[in-house]
Parts: C-alpha cells; sequence; structure tokens
C-alpha cells in the first residue's frame, strides 16, 4: 500500500517538470471536460478578528505576533447581514462567515446558525463558514441552519506542517473535515503555498486533499506580512503558482480549483492565466486581514474569462 501511494506521489512531482505551455494546456482540457464553464466566486466576511491561541506562521492574527491587525469581537447579525448583502450585490455566489480562533464554542456556534438562517432567509446565496476545529455535533446544528459547506484548510503537507504550526496538528485539520463530510456539509479544503516548502509537499498536500474528497481547494499564495515569521521566505515565481494551480486540477478533474489570496500579488497582469492553467473559481472582495483589488476589476476579468471559455 505504502509503495503504491509513493509511486503516485512521484507521478505527481513529475507533472512539475512538464513545460508551464504543455501542463497548462493539460490542465485546461481536463477543466473543460469535467466542469462547466462557470466560476465559483465567494466573498469571505471577517466576523472575528486577532487574539487567536495558535501560532500559525503565516497569520496576522496569532496573539503570538505583533502584526497591527485589527482585534474586534464577534461582529452582530447586522454587520454579518450588511456583508452578506454587498458579497450578493456584487455577484458572489457564496459567503463565507470566518472567525478567528481554533475553534467556537457551542453558544457561539449557535449564534452562527442564527445568522446562517437569516441569511437564507433573506438572501438567494449559499452560505459557507470557517470556523477552526469543530466536533461532529456542533457541524450538525449549523448544517441544520441552512449551511451549505465548511470551510478548513490543510495548509500543506503533514510534513511540512509542524514547521508551520505547532499548537494543533495535521490530524486535528483532518478530523474537523471528516466531522463535516459525517455531518452532511460540502467541504472546502486547500492550503498555502510559498511557505518554503517543495514540490514534493504540493503534491502531498493535492494528494491528501483527493483522498479526502473535498468539493473545493482554495490554493492561496503566501503574503509575507510584517511581523510573522515568514517575512524573509523567498517568493515563490509565477510560473511555480500556474504549474500549482494546473497539478491540482490534473488530480482532482472535477472539483473547483480556487485562485484565492495573493493571485494579485504573485500574477499581477497574468491572473487570467490560472483559469487557462486549469482553475474555475476565485475570491473576490478581499481576504480577511488583507485588501484585494477592487470588485469592478475582477467583475470585468470575471466576464472575460466565460467569454473566453465559451468561445
Amino acid at each position: 500500500m505504502q509503495e503504491s501511494i509513493f509511486m503516485k506521489l512521484e507521478e505527481i512531482i513529475s507533472l512539475f517538470d512538464m513545460p508551464l505551455s504543455e501542463l497548462a494546456a493539460k490542465a485546461d482540457k481536463v477543466r473543460r471536460g469535467k466542469t462547466d464553464n462557470k466560476l465559483d466566486i465567494c466573498t469571505l466576511c471577517n466576523a472575528r478578528s486577532g487574539l487567536c491561541s495558535e501560532d500559525c506562521k503565516f497569520c496576522a492574527q496569532s496573539v503570538h505576533y505583533d502584526t497591527g491587525t485589527p482585534v474586534y469581537s464577534m461582529m452582530s447579525i447586522n454587520e454579518i447581514m450588511e456583508n452578506a448583502f454587498k458579497a450578493r450585490e456584487n455577484g458572489s455566489k457564496r459567503f463565507g462567515i470566518v472567525t478567528s480562533g481554533q475553534g467556537l464554542n457551542m453558544e457561539e456556534v449557535g449564534f452562527i446558525a442564527t445568522v446562517v438562517k437569516e441569511i437564507k432567509n433573506k438572501l438567494d446565496i449559499e452560505v459557507c463558514a470557517s470556523l477552526g476545529c469543530l466536533d461532529y455535533d456542533q457541524l450538525v446544528l449549523l448544517k441544520k441552519s441552512g449551511l451549505s459547506r465548511y470551510h478548513h484548510n490543510i495548509e500543506t503537507s503533514r510534513e511540512y506542517f509542524p514547521k508551520i504550526v505547532s499548537t494543533h496538528t495535521f490530524d486535528e485539520r483532518i478530523v474537523t473535515i471528516r466531522n463535516a463530510v459525517k455531518a452532511g456539509l460540502s467541504t472546502c479544503s486547500g492550503g498555502i503555498i510559498g511557505m518554503g516548502e517543495s514540490r514534493r509537499d504540493r503534491a502531498d498536500m493535492a494528494l491528501t486533499l483527493k483522498e479526502l474528497n473535498v468539493d473545493s481547494v482554495p490554493i492561496n499564495i503566501l503574503m509575507p506580512l510584517a511581523g510573522t515569521p515568514l517575512t524573509e521566505i523567498t517568493p515563490i515565481t509565477m510560473s511555480e503558482v500556474l504549474k500549482t494551480v494546473a497539478v491540482f486540477r490534473i488530480l482532482m478533474p472535477d472539483k473547483t480549483i480556487k485562485i484565492a489570496a495573493g493571485r494579485e500579488s504573485f500574477l499581477k497582469d497574468f491572473q487570467g492565466m490560472a483559469f487557462m492553467s486549469g482553475a474555475n473559481g476565485m475570491l473576490i472582495g478581499g481576504y480577511l486581514t488583507q485588501r484585494g483589488r477592487s470588485v469592478e476589476e475582477d467583475k470585468n476579468m470575471i466576464d472575460e474569462i466565460h467569454h473566453i471559455w465559451n468561445l
């Protein structure tokens, strides 16, 4: 069993050696054959910010690092609703409620469940949540409230994970994803590239996500933030970002491969290339503690992508 997994991993790693143009074309062919020609658009709401007890080295919200990130307690229902209405107006199909911290207690989950019901009663939008490590009962409550998808990144490979996080384990993240599936929720899980990991780590992360059979895979690109331990990391190259998107598509043919935080900084004027390399989803409206580009610019790009895909 171990040998077959190893050989499969080696095969995935070898894809990175292909010329970018060939790899992108291969991935785009897979996307066209296995998904519809529609972008999955999501907007996040940072409903509680800062003071996180975890020590994830990439995160501006960790209490372990002095980053100057805004700190505030849970938003009110009205504040979250306002964000949801704005997301729908901007064309998002999904609205993600995100809270800082290792997880929520049952009372806090109950509050989020109430918010989800309110949104579903008033808006035609799918509601997702990223609330840290939750147990099965908490996720069942969210499912009953109308939540459609739970987001919980694995961040990187099992082997590289301890170099990025020490306050919880890789397996704790896996358990949460499996709890979400057991509760009947769709799952969204991906990670961050450019944290000093190897191609093997990226391939191994992709293989883990495939084995978990997650529905949506966000690929974030590290934006080194002042005050965090990863500020001196050598930036990942544009070609390596695009190759990673392509490899993830080839390995997970029918899933949503979502280009997320960092796309503006690393792909610059070539952001559209991600959608010719296998991506079929994106975040608009910013990334929790970091601003993205204007919604209007993204909407124009979305229109162009749909036009090109349907030629």
